[in-house]
């Protein structure tokens, strides 16, 4: 196997830690690629293996997938993608995961807000009617029925 440049999706799989389903998975969304030999069994690239390193941990942190095969597609695929080349497609993600971040920590802040308000004052709640956005649809308990518009549930 140390010679050999191809790996199959067996042994894909034991050194990603991912399913062979996921696999397959990732290969119909074109996120990784395989050839096939004669006996129709597929054969991947080793640096296929960082490839799924890169939709792991891009997965963990949020980025959807159609985003992640989009990136995949500007690398080259005549060679083995170099640090450079993963730092380029990880830049392009730096500020909508700050602007993520920033949300969040508006959440939890507005969370505690919203517990503490017992959703007694919903005009003013941040989560369950954000910038009271539910005055707008006329008098009347507006929230309990499905949101809209990007409102949260009643708490």
């Amino acid at each position: 196997m140390p010679n050999n440049p191809e790996i199959t999706v067996g042994q894909l799989s034991e050194r990603s830690g991912v399913a062979v389903s996921a696999l397959r998975f990732y290969e119909s969304k074109g996120l990784i690629r395989s050839r096939r030999t004669a006996g129709n069994q597929r054969r991947f690239s080793r640096d296929t293996l960082r490839r799924i390193a890169f939709i792991r941990v891009s997965q963990r942190v949020g980025i959807p997938l159609k985003v992640i095969q989009d990136a995949l597609s500007a690398l080259p695929g005549e060679r083995t993608p170099t640090r450079e080349d993963w730092a380029r497609l990880s830049a392009r993600w730096q500020g909508e995961l700050d602007d993520r971040i920033k949300q969040l920590e508006r959440l939890r802040h507005g969370l505690t807000e919203c517990i503490a308000c017992g959703c007694l004052s919903l005009d003013r709640c941040a989560l369950s009617n954000p910038d009271d956005v539910a005055a707008a649809r006329g008098p009347g308990s507006r929230l309990m029925v499905a949101p809209r518009d990007g409102c949260a549930p009643s708490c």
